[in-house]
């Protein structure tokens, strides 16, 4: 448990099938927000299983067991020249923003992903989402490059910011 978490109250674990309608619902309120996203609606617990890295989920519950926030990996391809490649999500609720909880969430992510050989973590973020630029540039990601007028979102084109983090862990 980081230092962080123990002066808040809040502690990491494995995301399970119990966190699920917790896990979706914060999924939901980002997208609903409008620039964590292109999706419009979070999939149910299926096709969100089914899609993340069973080995690199992680939540932050609070001491009631309520999901604070989480992260999950998805790979980027299946050829395997990018089988250490993926590309990550981190959401955290409104009431839990500002308390390191995506820090903690990212930073624990990257130790997993290290220990497991992944060599990039990757992203996208809207341009306008600058608390995640921040969070990604504290947990020593590097912007790569924009993507302009990538992808229509309510009808507005929408940029997106390259960002991503190589392992330290692969020469």
């Amino acid at each position: 448990m980081t230092a962080a978490a123990q002066a808040t109250g809040w502690r990491l674990a494995t995301m399970g099938p119990e966190h699920a309608a917790q896990v979706l619902a914060i999924y939901q309120l980002g997208i609903d927000e409008g620039n964590a996203t292109f999706e419009t609606a979070a999939p149910d617990w299926e096709g969100f299983d089914a899609a993340k890295l069973p080995e690199h989920r992680l939540v932050a519950i609070n001491e009631e067991e309520r999901v604070l926030g989480w992260a999950a990996v998805v790979p980027v391809s299946d050829r395997c020249a990018y089988a250490g490649v993926v590309e990550h999500s981190v959401y955290v609720g409104p009431e839990a923003r500002g308390r390191g909880v995506g820090l903690a969430l990212l930073t624990a992510l990257l130790a997993s992903t290290d220990a497991a050989g992944v060599w990039t973590v990757q992203s996208g973020i809207f341009p306008e989402n600058t608390a995640s630029l921040t969070l990604h540039r504290r947990a020593g990601f590097r912007v790569i490059g924009t993507r302009e007028r990538i992808g229509l979102h309510y009808g507005q084109w929408r940029d997106v910011v390259l960002v991503e983090r190589r392992s330290p862990a692969i020469s």
